[in-house]
């Protein structure tokens, strides 16, 4: 390792999850979530015929654990075909439920549901039972009471990489409607509310950008004790483009009350000329962009980490959760590139990311950056075939073990797509 910015390289031991011959592809998706179980013996993934396939509306994922005190045997436990490559179904466990419990997004079939067809699907892995939700999960609050759902057929419009395709879809979608937004859905009842509009957020700090645009959220988090919801509301005027999004981040309670704007980074786009080529934009140039506002996450019930422009300067940031609140730039020029970024669960001394691969050598770098000694320390690096592009790829997507002794992640280097345990622990243990 040669890059200045790492002053210690100490790769982790690394292995592949699961026997498998390479005919079946594993994976789990985002970084916002763990995918080990609480007692650390079954790890949480979807299971795929392919590594990079176009997905239509009868792509079908097997829903599964792999059991890592067994061999890595793999348990199929459903199936669904509401799910993407960079998310999965939202697949993950409900932590606050008694026993064994885990959710997924799904397709009901359902006409006259509120998203038409779409839904969520709770398993039992103790007694085998399950049930269906009216509404597809976005996030779920660690207390497991409330999930919070969007239209990934709006995604699938706006933001194509995170929504879910539908037969005879893209549809027209009106640019920010009353009547739809962030629902709230009680996991216990099944019950669903409309907690904020996309209405609400366009007469919210309105903009003269928000006029023509179409409106949409991602990135919804809840805080660690379930009291505060975060997100990003973006829009833009053209949907081919992603370096035509404009995002604001935003927290809200969960009844949708207490709206506050923590971050704003509307900024002119030359890029709405008539003359613009939207494909001579690249893979990464989005992520890469001096404006982005992206990967927020709560590092505890008050700050969230994300990356974003400040004072105009891009990097990593740590905002307090209020109107005019505090915010710190973390590891100034040290941690210089978007990533997926995370805090150890039982020690917020250590923050866990990676970076985008790198434009020659096609390389992303995982890596641990010390708060307290500002050190940044890769774990690894990991090539990803450029023939991948925006919707089929694979980020790393680091997520922590609930010991924060693991790291897992998903991979293309080797050829497949595929899930890999990396041992930190010599790194947090001795630091």
């Amino acid at each position: 390792m040669t890059d200045p910015l790492f002053t210690g390289f100490a790769p982790a031991a690394c292995r592949r999850v699961g026997t498998d011959d390479g005919r079946q592809h594993h994976f789990f998706g985002y970084y916002d979530k763990s995918a080990w179980d609480r007692s650390g013996r079954y790890l949480l993934a979807q299971q795929v015929p392919w590594m990079d396939t176009e997905l239509r509306p009868d792509s079908s994922a097997r829903i599964g654990c792999f059991d890592l005190q067994d061999g890595d045997r793999f348990h199929v436990l459903g199936e669904t075909t509401a799910w993407n490559w960079q998310m999965g179904s939202q697949l993950q466990w409900l932590d606050g439920a008694p026993g064994r419990q885990l959710i997924y997004n799904c397709r009901t079939g359902d006409a006259g549901a509120f998203y038409p067809g779409f839904g969520s699907t709770i398993v039992d892995l103790d007694s085998g039972a399950r049930r269906v939700l009216p509404m597809p999960v976005y996030v779920v609050a660690p207390d497991s009471r409330y999930a919070l759902s969007v239209d990934y057929r709006r995604l699938y419009v706006t933001h194509r990489t995170i929504g879910y395709s539908e037969a005879g879809g893209p549809f027209d979608l009106p640019l920010a409607p009353e009547g739809d937004g962030i629902h709230a859905i009680d996991l216990a009842t099944g019950g669903t509310r409309l907690v904020l509009s996309y209405q609400d957020l366009r007469r919210f700090h309105p903009r003269a950008s928000m006029d023509r645009a179409i409106h949409w959220v991602s990135h919804i988090e809840i805080n660690p004790s379930s009291s505060r919801v975060l997100f990003l509301h973006r829009w833009t005027e053209r949907v081919e483009d992603e370096t035509c999004f404009l995002h604001r981040l935003l927290t809200m309670n969960p009844d949708g009350s207490d709206l506050r704007l923590l971050e704003c980074s509307d900024h002119p786009l030359p890029q709405l000329a008539q003359d613009f080529d939207p494909d001579a934009v690249g893979t990464f140039d989005y992520e890469k962009s001096e404006y982005q506002i992206s990967h927020p996450l709560w590092r505890d019930d008050e700050h969230i980490v994300v990356w974003s422009p400040h004072a105009g300067r891009i990097r990593y940031h740590l905002y307090h959760d209020s109107v005019g609140g505090a915010v710190e730039a973390i590891g100034e020029g040290v941690l210089v590139e978007n990533g997926h970024m995370s805090f150890s669960p039982v020690n917020r001394r250590w923050l866990l990311s990676d970076t985008y691969p790198d434009a020659r050598t096609h390389e992303r770098v995982l890596f641990l950056f010390d708060m307290q000694t500002g050190r940044r320390h890769a774990l690894g690096s990991f090539y990803a075939t450029p023939a991948l592009g925006k919707e089929n790829r694979c980020d790393l997507h680091p997520r922590w073990s609930r010991d924060g002794r693991q790291v897992c992640i998903d991979s293309v280097h080797e050829s497949q797509r595929q899930m890999y345990l990396l041992d930190v622990s010599g790194i947090v243990q001795a630091g």
